[in-house]
Protein backbone atom coordinates (compact mmCIF):
# COMPACT_ATOMS: atom_id res chain seq x y z
CA UNK A 1 0.00 0.00 0.00
CA UNK A 2 1.46 3.47 -1.14
CA UNK A 3 1.84 6.66 0.84
CA UNK A 4 -0.62 7.91 -1.56
CA UNK A 5 -3.55 4.91 -0.31
CA UNK A 6 -3.06 6.07 2.98
CA UNK A 7 -2.22 9.90 3.39
CA UNK A 8 0.78 8.88 5.33
CA UNK A 9 4.32 10.48 4.36
CA UNK A 10 7.84 8.84 5.38
CA UNK A 11 9.67 11.08 7.94
CA UNK A 12 13.16 12.24 9.06
CA UNK A 13 14.72 12.52 12.28
CA UNK A 14 14.90 16.57 12.70
CA UNK A 15 17.42 15.67 15.29
CA UNK A 16 20.86 13.71 13.70
CA UNK A 17 21.78 13.18 17.69
CA UNK A 18 19.36 10.74 18.01
CA UNK A 19 20.23 8.40 15.10
CA UNK A 20 23.94 8.67 16.34
CA UNK A 21 22.34 7.46 19.47
CA UNK A 22 20.44 4.67 17.86
CA UNK A 23 23.55 3.56 16.26
CA UNK A 24 26.02 3.42 18.84
CA UNK A 25 23.56 1.84 20.81
CA UNK A 26 23.40 -0.85 17.90
CA UNK A 27 27.17 -1.45 18.41
CA UNK A 28 27.19 -1.67 21.66
CA UNK A 29 24.68 -4.83 21.26
CA UNK A 30 26.60 -6.06 18.31
CA UNK A 31 30.41 -5.62 19.40
CA UNK A 32 28.89 -6.84 22.60
CA UNK A 33 30.68 -4.14 24.96
CA UNK A 34 30.79 -4.02 28.55
CA UNK A 35 31.77 -1.61 31.16
CA UNK A 36 35.30 -0.51 30.75
CA UNK A 37 35.33 -0.61 26.76
CA UNK A 38 36.12 2.91 25.21
CA UNK A 39 34.13 3.63 22.01
CA UNK A 40 35.84 5.93 18.77
CA UNK A 41 36.85 9.38 19.67
CA UNK A 42 34.17 12.04 18.63
CA UNK A 43 36.07 13.05 15.50
CA UNK A 44 36.14 9.08 14.33
CA UNK A 45 32.60 8.76 15.21
CA UNK A 46 31.45 11.39 13.24
CA UNK A 47 33.20 10.44 10.16
CA UNK A 48 32.47 6.80 10.78
CA UNK A 49 28.66 7.98 10.98
CA UNK A 50 29.08 10.59 8.45
CA UNK A 51 27.60 13.43 10.64
CA UNK A 52 28.52 16.41 12.41
CA UNK A 53 30.84 16.77 15.66
CA UNK A 54 28.32 18.88 17.07
CA UNK A 55 25.91 15.86 16.58
CA UNK A 56 28.24 13.29 18.07
CA UNK A 57 28.95 15.67 20.85
CA UNK A 58 25.65 15.66 21.87
CA UNK A 59 24.43 12.40 21.85
CA UNK A 60 27.92 12.10 24.16
CA UNK A 61 26.54 14.31 26.57
CA UNK A 62 22.82 12.53 26.70
CA UNK A 63 24.60 9.38 27.17
CA UNK A 64 26.62 10.41 29.96
CA UNK A 65 23.68 12.04 31.45
CA UNK A 66 22.03 8.65 31.53
CA UNK A 67 25.27 6.87 33.47
CA UNK A 68 25.86 5.34 30.30
CA UNK A 69 28.96 6.49 29.41
CA UNK A 70 31.57 8.81 30.87
CA UNK A 71 33.25 11.42 29.18
CA UNK A 72 37.12 11.55 28.45
CA UNK A 73 39.23 14.34 26.90
CA UNK A 74 42.13 13.49 24.97
CA UNK A 75 43.62 12.28 22.15
CA UNK A 76 45.14 9.27 20.74
CA UNK A 77 43.90 6.14 22.91
CA UNK A 78 42.83 7.72 25.70
CA UNK A 79 40.33 9.61 23.60
CA UNK A 80 36.60 8.40 23.49
CA UNK A 81 33.95 7.63 25.99
CA UNK A 82 34.07 4.91 28.32
CA UNK A 83 31.33 2.71 28.97
CA UNK A 84 30.37 2.70 32.67
CA UNK A 85 28.15 1.19 34.86
CA UNK A 86 26.06 3.35 37.41
CA UNK A 87 22.21 3.01 36.25
CA UNK A 88 21.67 4.05 40.20
CA UNK A 89 23.10 7.63 39.32
CA UNK A 90 20.84 8.46 36.57
CA UNK A 91 17.65 7.14 38.19
CA UNK A 92 18.27 8.48 41.19
CA UNK A 93 18.27 11.89 39.39
CA UNK A 94 15.29 11.26 37.43
CA UNK A 95 13.27 10.45 40.53
CA UNK A 96 14.10 13.70 42.43
CA UNK A 97 13.41 15.66 39.72
CA UNK A 98 9.58 14.00 38.97
CA UNK A 99 9.35 14.20 43.40
CA UNK A 100 10.33 17.78 42.82
CA UNK A 101 8.11 18.60 39.97
CA UNK A 102 5.49 16.55 42.00
CA UNK A 103 4.96 14.55 38.70
CA UNK A 104 5.19 11.64 41.20
CA UNK A 105 3.97 11.34 45.48
CA UNK A 106 5.75 9.74 47.84
CA UNK A 107 3.27 7.43 48.05
CA UNK A 108 3.96 6.09 44.43
CA UNK A 109 7.57 5.92 45.60
CA UNK A 110 6.86 4.10 48.76
CA UNK A 111 4.45 1.43 47.19
CA UNK A 112 6.86 0.71 44.48
CA UNK A 113 9.47 0.56 47.22
CA UNK A 114 7.34 -2.08 49.18
CA UNK A 115 7.02 -4.47 46.14
CA UNK A 116 10.61 -4.21 45.26
CA UNK A 117 11.56 -5.06 48.89
CA UNK A 118 8.84 -7.99 49.17
CA UNK A 119 10.20 -9.96 45.60
CA UNK A 120 13.77 -8.89 47.32
CA UNK A 121 13.21 -10.23 50.72
CA UNK A 122 11.90 -13.54 48.98
CA UNK A 123 14.03 -14.03 46.66
CA UNK A 124 17.16 -13.44 49.30
CA UNK A 125 15.49 -16.11 51.71
CA UNK A 126 16.57 -18.42 48.86
CA UNK A 127 19.61 -17.30 48.03
CA UNK A 128 21.77 -16.09 51.30
CA UNK A 129 25.46 -17.07 51.71
CA UNK A 130 27.38 -16.60 54.74
CA UNK A 131 29.10 -13.13 53.57
CA UNK A 132 25.70 -11.90 52.58
CA UNK A 133 24.54 -12.60 56.22
CA UNK A 134 27.43 -11.24 57.83
CA UNK A 135 27.03 -7.79 55.80
CA UNK A 136 23.37 -7.52 57.29
CA UNK A 137 25.28 -8.19 60.61
CA UNK A 138 27.01 -5.54 60.35
CA UNK A 139 24.30 -3.44 59.20
CA UNK A 140 22.10 -4.26 62.45
CA UNK A 141 25.14 -3.18 64.70
CA UNK A 142 26.22 -0.52 62.93
CA UNK A 143 22.39 0.84 63.47
CA UNK A 144 22.53 -0.22 66.76
CA UNK A 145 25.20 1.98 67.36
CA UNK A 146 23.72 4.97 65.92
CA UNK A 147 24.11 8.09 67.29
CA UNK A 148 21.40 9.97 65.36
CA UNK A 149 18.48 9.39 63.59
CA UNK A 150 20.42 10.24 59.73
CA UNK A 151 22.79 7.64 60.98
CA UNK A 152 20.14 5.09 61.29
CA UNK A 153 18.52 5.58 58.51
CA UNK A 154 21.87 5.34 56.52
CA UNK A 155 23.07 2.35 57.93
CA UNK A 156 19.08 0.95 57.57
CA UNK A 157 19.19 2.06 53.82
CA UNK A 158 22.63 -0.18 53.61
CA UNK A 159 20.65 -3.08 55.28
CA UNK A 160 17.54 -3.01 52.66
CA UNK A 161 20.11 -2.06 50.04
CA UNK A 162 22.01 -5.95 50.74
CA UNK A 163 18.75 -7.38 50.54
CA UNK A 164 17.95 -5.51 47.40
CA UNK A 165 21.26 -7.28 45.91
CA UNK A 166 21.45 -10.50 47.24
CA UNK A 167 18.25 -10.89 45.19
CA UNK A 168 20.54 -11.23 42.25
CA UNK A 169 18.65 -9.09 40.14
CA UNK A 170 20.86 -5.87 39.39
CA UNK A 171 18.07 -3.50 37.81
CA UNK A 172 16.20 -4.17 41.02
CA UNK A 173 19.18 -3.15 42.87
CA UNK A 174 19.89 -0.05 40.97
CA UNK A 175 15.79 0.80 41.01
CA UNK A 176 16.47 0.45 45.48
CA UNK A 177 18.97 2.47 45.47
CA UNK A 178 17.81 4.94 43.47
CA UNK A 179 14.77 4.59 45.58
CA UNK A 180 16.46 5.14 49.07
CA UNK A 181 18.53 8.07 47.59
CA UNK A 182 15.97 10.10 46.31
CA UNK A 183 13.76 9.80 49.14
CA UNK A 184 16.52 10.06 51.75
CA UNK A 185 14.66 12.61 53.73
CA UNK A 186 11.29 11.12 53.79
CA UNK A 187 13.11 8.32 55.14
CA UNK A 188 14.45 10.58 58.44
CA UNK A 189 11.15 12.08 58.72
CA UNK A 190 9.42 9.06 58.97
CA UNK A 191 11.97 8.11 61.98
CA UNK A 192 11.69 10.96 63.87
CA UNK A 193 7.70 10.69 63.60
CA UNK A 194 8.15 7.55 64.94
CA UNK A 195 9.59 8.32 68.05
CA UNK A 196 12.07 5.87 68.60
CA UNK A 197 14.42 2.99 66.65
CA UNK A 198 13.40 -0.16 69.37
CA UNK A 199 10.46 -1.28 67.26
CA UNK A 200 12.15 -0.68 63.99
CA UNK A 201 15.13 -2.71 65.14
CA UNK A 202 13.19 -5.43 66.37
CA UNK A 203 11.48 -5.12 62.99
CA UNK A 204 15.00 -5.63 60.78
CA UNK A 205 15.99 -8.25 63.18
CA UNK A 206 12.80 -10.67 62.38
CA UNK A 207 13.77 -10.05 57.99
CA UNK A 208 17.27 -10.93 59.13
CA UNK A 209 16.32 -14.31 60.96
CA UNK A 210 13.56 -15.52 58.22
CA UNK A 211 16.36 -14.52 55.43
CA UNK A 212 19.11 -16.39 57.65
CA UNK A 213 16.97 -19.31 58.02
CA UNK A 214 15.93 -19.66 54.37
CA UNK A 215 11.85 -18.93 54.89
CA UNK A 216 10.70 -17.00 51.99
CA UNK A 217 7.09 -16.38 53.17
CA UNK A 218 8.60 -15.26 56.93
CA UNK A 219 10.77 -12.73 54.68
CA UNK A 220 8.07 -11.22 52.86
CA UNK A 221 6.07 -10.57 55.82
CA UNK A 222 8.72 -9.32 57.82
CA UNK A 223 9.43 -6.86 55.35
CA UNK A 224 5.45 -5.85 54.88
CA UNK A 225 4.87 -5.26 58.68
CA UNK A 226 8.25 -3.33 58.67
CA UNK A 227 7.29 -0.94 55.54
CA UNK A 228 3.80 -0.72 56.48
CA UNK A 229 4.92 0.14 60.22
CA UNK A 230 7.33 3.02 58.74
CA UNK A 231 5.45 4.77 56.10
CA UNK A 232 1.29 3.75 57.71
CA UNK A 233 -0.11 5.69 54.53
CA UNK A 234 0.54 2.78 51.61
CA UNK A 235 -1.90 0.38 54.04
CA UNK A 236 -4.16 3.44 53.65
CA UNK A 237 -6.98 2.73 50.76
Amino acid sequence: MGTQDTGWRPVRRARTFEDVLAEIERRIVADGLTPGDRLPGERRLAEQLQVSRSSVREALRVLETLGVVSSQAGRGPDAGAVLTSRPGDALTDLLRLHLGLSSLSMREVVETRMMIEQWSAGRAAGHATAEHLALLRAALANMERSGSVEEFVRHDAGFHLAIAEMSGNRLQAATMRALRAAVEGYAVEAVTRLGGTERLMAEHRAIYDAIAAGDREAAVTATTRHLTHTYPEISEP
